[in-house]
């Protein structure tokens, strides 16, 4: 059994740890079940293998000395390992530890140089030319996705055999729950493999961007490329906010969200009637999403309908003109002219065009295939939820659990004993659960180097002071995606309740994940505390065509809620017009 809270051993040949990206999916504390069984438990392996198939070292690089090698938890708060990330960078030709940096930290202000912790075997030739390998053929070369395309269908064939999860014995549930590790960590590989991929890609196309005097191209160029997962939701819930304007299922939007979905479920009206099936169709197809959706302890759309009702309900109020379709056409559009523009200023260079062409290719590609394997892996992390949630509504049937989420307060090793004596974890759940929610106060520090700070030493949340930024003042971040806008900001720090969230607002918040695309819909820009051109916010509002800045420190304590701002995504500034 793992200690709790979870502070996994830190590696002294690769020293630097950060949420970077890894945040994005887990903002909160891993829970104990999750870190056993599911995401931390069968992504360490993923990852490490996805490194080797890149050929850029042997399993045998791995300190051994450690927990966890590239995923560990520290205050069971989940950090990656950058130190191995820069070491990607140095192996792969052309790429480099500062391209690394830019694409996970942008210009974040303190964050140790590669040189500082550069090792005598990172430079290594052998390895150098197998990664070149990979480079050409897997990456710049490859025509589809098929991985994971065949991932997708193995997950929907898990899915689509589903048992009645309440006919079955405990024994069954665990089964369930813990029988599907393989695949778990196949897809997990996968998604790293898409990442690193989807990085080296959109690195080219930068390089190529700035080397024709365009730098300002290189996002605009992965622009409104289509065929995106994480925007997919969007185009949902869009026909459904069309469908909730008017009449009966309007009244009902009317009275508010709190009892939304009860109210559908009650009424006989045809038109409501017609809209509920049209909203559990899409529920049914997105019951996976939601805040944090990796972690098993998470509340979904299917788990918590009004999540989604939310943003619907603030859809309503967006005219037709202001579509995801209508929005991402226009970005098609300026993709469309900014890949003229870079042929035409490479048209006497056959050689360069050549690389100009493959590169843009495999961008679009793998920037796709990077959102395919999140989403088809968050869809099985599904599948372990609801057995884990079965599991746990018998616990407070009988007695022995105060809520069901405590069941994810167990480890998986421990799983056979509960089974055999629930009641003898009431009182060690409980303690546990009070722990775990305590741990949310805390602030994880964003880079670790070396030895991990104790707890005590960690910010709290709750302690938090910041200066608000004035009229006139300008914070700089890193572009996300072009454009310039101006709106009220919306300071949000959770996509759980978006009713503040109105047309036309910019939202403003600490680091998004798939859960918060569809707020993206109605705002007229995004600001992101934490992020990077390969973040989430970026990718999804290159796709949806609004301006993003990512990177923008501390803006969700420094620009006050309400406040006018202009985004411009494409000098990557933010600055506050109005209080």
């Amino acid at each position: 059994m793992t200690d709790w809270p979870i502070f996994d051993r830190t590696s002294k040949t690769f020293p630097l740890y950060s949420r970077a990206n890894v945040g994005e999916i887990f903002p909160d504390p891993i829970s104990p079940l999750n870190a056993s069984i599911g995401f931390q438990a069968n992504l360490e392996p993923g990852w490490e293998a996805a490194f080797v198939a890149c050929r850029v070292w042997d399993h045998d690089i791995y300190d051994k000395t450690v927990d966890r090698n590239v995923l560990p938890a520290f205050g069971s708060y989940l950090y990656i390992n950058m130190s191995l990330m820069r070491l990607f960078g140095v192996r792969v030709p052309g790429m480099g530890a500062e391209a690394v940096d830019l694409q996970y930290f942008g210009d974040m202000p303190g964050i140790p140089s590669y040189e500082s912790e550069k090792r005598d075997f990172d430079d290594d030739p052998a390895f150098s030319e197998q990664a070149g390998g990979w480079l050409m053929n897997e990456v710049l070369l490859a025509d589809d996705l098929g991985a994971y395309d065949a991932d997708r269908a193995d997950v929907r064939a898990v899915r689509e055999s589903r048992p009645d999860l309440s006919a079955l014995t405990d024994e069954q549930l665990v089964e369930r729950l813990t029988s599907y590790a393989d695949l778990q960590t196949r897809l997990f590989q996968h998604h790293i493999e898409s990442s690193l991929k989807s990085g080296v890609g959109l690195g080219a196309i930068g390089q190529l961007a700035a080397a024709v005097g365009k730098p300002e191209l290189g996002l605009t160029l992965v622009s409104g490329i289509g065929d995106v997962d994480s925007t997919g939701p969007s185009s949902g819930m869009w026909a459904l906010s069309r469908n909730a304007r008017t009449g009966a299922v309007a009244a009902l939007f009317d009275a508010g969200v709190p009892g939304l979905y009860e109210r559908i479920a009650a009424s006989d009206d045809a038109a409501v009637v017609a809209f509920r099936a049209e909203l559990d169709a899409f529920l049914a197809d997105w019951d996976f999403r939601g805040p944090a959706e990796w972690e098993l302890r998470a509340d979904t759309w299917s788990l918590r309908p009004e999540l989604a009702l939310h943003t619907v309900d603030r859809m309503r109020g967006i005219g037709d003109d202001e579509a995801p379709q209508v929005k991402n056409a226009v970005r098609v559009q300026e993709r469309e002219a900014a890949t003229a523009v870079v042929r035409e200023l490479l048209a006497g260079d056959a050689e360069a065009l050549g690389q100009f062409e493959v590169a843009l290719k495999a961008a679009a590609l793998w920037l796709r295939g990077r959102e395919r394997s999140r989403t088809t892996s968050a869809m099985l992390v599904h599948e372990l939820r609801l057995p884990a949630l079965e599991l746990g509504r018998r616990g407070v049937e009988a007695g022995h659990l105060d809520d069901a989420k405590q069941v994810f307060m167990l480890f998986g090793d421990e799983l056979p004993a509960y089974l055999a004596d629930p009641g003898s974890f009431t009182e060690q759940v409980r303690t546990r659960e009070k722990t775990y929610v305590e741990l949310f106060d805390y602030e994880p520090p964003f880079v670790v180097v070396g030895e991990v700070p104790p707890l005590s030493e960690w910010k709290r949340r709750s302690d938090r002071t910041h200066t608000a930024a004035v009229v006139g003042e300008t914070i700089q971040g890193v572009s996300g995606c072009t454009g310039v806008t101006r709106g009220r900001a919306r300071v949000l720090t959770d996509p759980n309740d978006p009713s503040a969230l109105e047309p036309g607002d910019i939202l403003v918040a600490p680091i998004t994940d798939p859960s918060w695309t569809p707020l993206f819909v109605a705002a007229a820009g995004v600001v992101v505390d934490v992020g990077a051109p390969f973040s989430h916010a970026a990718i999804v509002s290159r796709e949806l065509g609004i301006p993003c800045v990512v990177s923008a420190t501390d803006a969700t304590g420094r620009i006050p809620d309400g406040a006018l701002i202009e985004v411009d995504g494409t000098s990557a500034t933010v600055t506050i017009l109005e209080v």
